[in-house]
């Protein structure tokens, strides 16, 4: 029987896809840890009555009821429901007995929707209180990075072994600040309890969609006022498929969803803001006072906050009456005791909240990205800088002019594919196997590279990899010879570049990395995913390609075909095997995937892209860099001077990217302070005098330079622990190799680039 046949009996067999669901659980939970709220230990005294601690209670039995009223999330709910429901309370729901009826206008994102809304309740002369929505607010309310433990990070592999519910659920928490600030779901609540604690001895802030009909409501006023000893009453909810059914007399349904409470105006307990909605904001509060029910057996998720403990409230509850949930618009989700309907609604709702934020960060914060904007030259016009600089970048531009124009074809061998447009480059550190047995696996040598895989030496012709660092830095170099000196012959050169590598049809490199680093033997001859990181410099290529289109060098059909061409890599670095497994590496690979990313989502205005880019780029600070600083997995390596700075100078590319679009990675820390500043910090301090962990290569100690720069530049000194002689940037080399990962004539841009040093910094002294 072959496997296919096999799938079929199992399939076949009664039962067989529940079996599966349970041995699906069983295999996430080996690798989710996960606690229960039944766990806690009980509270004393459950269902204790308060005596006669009835201090600042009004005398008569009034009630105030609030109905919330909030976005609708579509697909959880039909688009305009909330309205809809509102208008079926105020037409159908009859008054009251010593109950006033006010409302909460809640953070209605859609303004048309909102005065439809108020028109609504002005109509029917009910008062409410309105809590806007305000974009510059939500502008400032970042991610919430810290909850989600970073092995759950979106890009990594414990996130994608998540069930598809379980990794929305997951990123839910890191919306979380941003849901809190948007659906306001316990905040509005905890604005009705202090709004009516003013008006009333009992105050019901519920959801905007509760209908009390008159014999639903005798039950409760009758419950509480026999019980009013208890400051908090539990009022089991039904959800109705049909609103008209609470028009029929006697009508009664189950009440068993997810309670609604009444609080007494001395009560002690409100919601818990920090709760965010989808992620059991009200059973927070049963949790707390002890309420049992069905969400005892509920986990808590590595990435939800943590069970609360229990008040000192816990026990002091009773429960009567009943309250109708109105119909939302979707009947699939409606449907009590059926757990399909459950799961779709828990998933609607996580795609709900996700869909109603990602539309608004894009209004938000998309006007900031201009895909023609050229991100690391900060000047269309002349460039500063020394008359020393400038003379390498002159004579860097003429010899650009002499090498050229490069394509993946002029290889002098064929890649595994044996198609000559595929970029191939052997894997540097795996050599064959000493034992000369045909099939033994090659064998890894941290540090030592294999001939031909070293830049610019005379083996490397047979390969890619020096072709395309020609490629980016000669362009590069170009366009900003041009810029500086007019001569529009660089410009003419650079875009010839442009065409050779990428346009024309007979030299076009195909737009994957398949065969880069390939392990000869291993993988049916694929490459690495470490191969991408061959691309690294991509990024200020692209502002050489910007400024070329700007000065018409490229016309406007080549740049269209050039981002048709980026696009398809883009597609190959995200769904390719390679491109998932660089994405989920923990070391500088990630980094510099994240900087391709982001740098051609700029380039493309891929908005959405790029933003989830730099938000998860956030999580991969707090695992790189440890509490003092230092870089883990950099310093796990032989050459480990070398990968700490390199690191760096990936960090610094892609803030500076996200600076170009207003997010701030300077300082974004996590809670232990780990982030690219104290990472500058540690690196600086450990710069001066012997390097004290293994670096088999030698090492340029001037490395160290445009890093203090860069620091010195977003940071200032206060906290700089600079102990070693630092020349001005005037007087450093413009270029360094371009393994060193350092931006070419970094220092044309820098403070103090023109003159003197920057103040803090001279030729003689030390900063610190």
């Amino acid at each position: 029987m072959n496997m296919l046949d096999l799938r079929a009996l199992v399939a076949s067999i009664p039962f067989a896809r529940r079996i599966k669901r349970v041995f699906d659980k069983h295999a996430r939970m080996k690798f989710v840890e996960v606690s229960y709220p039944k766990d806690r230990l009980k509270p004393v005294g459950t269902n204790v009555k308060d005596g006669e601690s009835k201090e600042c209670q009004p005398d008569s039995n009034n009630f105030v009821l609030y109905r919330i009223i909030g976005n609708d999330l579509v697909p959880r709910h039909k688009k305009g429901q909330s309205r809809k429901n509102l208008e079926f309370i105020l037409k159908h729901e009859a008054d009251l007995a010593n109950c006033e009826k006010r409302f909460i206008v809640n953070r209605i994102v859609d303004r048309g929707e909102e005065e439809k809304i108020i028109q609504l309740l002005q109509t029917y002369r009910l008062p409410y209180i309105r809590i806007p929505f305000d974009y510059d607010a939500y502008r400032t309310v970042g991610w919430d990075i810290s909850g989600l433990p970073v092995h759950f990070a979106p890009y990594s592999s414990g996130f994608k072994r998540l069930h598809l519910s379980s990794q929305g659920i997951a990123l839910l928490r890191v919306y979380r600040k941003k849901n809190n600030y948007v659906m306001n779901n316990n905040g509005a609540r905890n604005v009705a309890l202090q709004d009516g604690k003013r008006r009333a001895k009992w105050i019901l802030p519920w959801d905007g969609n509760c209908f009390l009909t008159l014999s639903a409501w005798e039950e409760i006023r009758r419950s509480v006022i026999a019980q009013a000893d208890f400051p908090y009453h539990i009022v089991p909810m039904a959800r109705i498929l049909d609103n008209n059914e609470l028009l029929n007399p006697g009508y009664r349904p189950e009440a068993i969803e997810e309670p609604q409470v009444v609080f007494r105006a001395d009560s002690n307990e409100e919601f818990d803001p920090e709760y965010s909605y989808g992620r059991r904001p009200k059973v927070e509060f049963l949790w707390r006072i002890g309420f049992p029910g069905k969400w005892d057996n509920w986990p808590i998720e590595p990435w939800d906050l943590p069970c609360p403990a229990y008040s000192a409230d816990a026990g002091r509850y009773a429960q009567g009456g009943w309250v109708a949930r109105l119909y939302s618009g979707k009947a699939e989700f409606e449907k009590q005791r059926d757990h399909n309907a459950w799961v779709g609604r828990g998933e609607a709702r996580t795609e709900a909240i996700a869909s109603m934020l990602d539309m608004l960060d894009a209004k938000a914060f998309d006007h900031n990205l201009n895909p023609e904007q050229v991100i690391f030259v900060p000047t269309a016009d002349r460039l500063d800088g020394s008359a020393v600089a400038l003379g390498y970048l002159r004579n860097a531009a003429a010899e650009a002019l002499t090498r050229g124009p490069f394509s993946v074809v002029d290889k002098t061998t064929l890649p595994p594919g044996r198609n000559r447009n595929d970029y191939w480059h052997p894997a540097p550190y795996y050599w064959p196997h000493p034992l000369k047995i045909p099939g033994l696996p090659y064998v890894r040598r941290d540090g030592q590279r294999v001939p031909g895989t070293r830049m610019y030496e005379p083996l490397s012709e047979k390969y890619d990899r020096t072709r395309v660092q020609y490629l980016f830095d000669d362009t590069y170099t170009l366009a900003l010879a041009w810029l500086q000196f007019g001569d529009p012959e660089y410009g003419r050169h650079g875009a010839e570049l442009v065409r050779q590598w990428f346009l024309k049809p007979e030299t076009a490199m195909t737009p994957h990395l398949e065969y880069a680093q390939v392990r000869c033997g291993h993988n049916n001859n694929r490459g690495a995913c470490s191969g991408i990181i061959e691309f690294k410099d991509l990024y200020y290529f692209l502002d050489a390609v910007r400024i070329l289109k700007s000065g018409n060098f490229l016309v406007t059909e080549e740049y269209a075909a050039f981002k048709a061409w980026l696009g398809n890599y883009l597609e190959w670095l995200r769904f390719s095997r390679q491109g998932i497994e660089e994405r989920a590496a923990l070391n500088n690979h990630g980094t510099y995937y994240d900087l391709q990313v982001a740098a051609i989502c700029a380039f493309l205005g891929e908005a959405k892209l790029l933003r989830e880019t730099l938000r998860d780029s956030r999580f991969r600070l707090l695992a790189q860099f440890d509490a003092a600083g230092a870089q883990p997995h950099e310093l796990e390596r032989t050459s480990t001077a070398h990968y700490c700075c390199f690191n760096l100078q990936g960090w610094i590319h892609l803030a500076l990217i996200a600076e170009s679009v207003g997010e701030d990675l300077w300082s974004f820390t996590g809670k232990e302070g780990n982030g690219i500043r104290n990472g500058m910090e540690w690196l600086l301090g450990h710069s001066a005098g012997s390097w004290p962990y293994a670096q088999i290569d030698e090492f340029d100690a001037e490395r160290f330079y445009p890093i203090a720069y860069c620091y010195l530049d977003k940071y200032g000194h206060s906290r700089a622990n600079i102990k070693f002689p630092i020349p001005a940037p005037t007087k450093i080399k413009p270029l360094y190799h371009p393994h060193d990962g350092i931006r070419p004539y970094w220092n044309l841009f820098m403070p103090g680039a023109v003159g003197n040093a920057v103040p803090v910094a001279h030729e003689e002294g030390v900063m610190g």
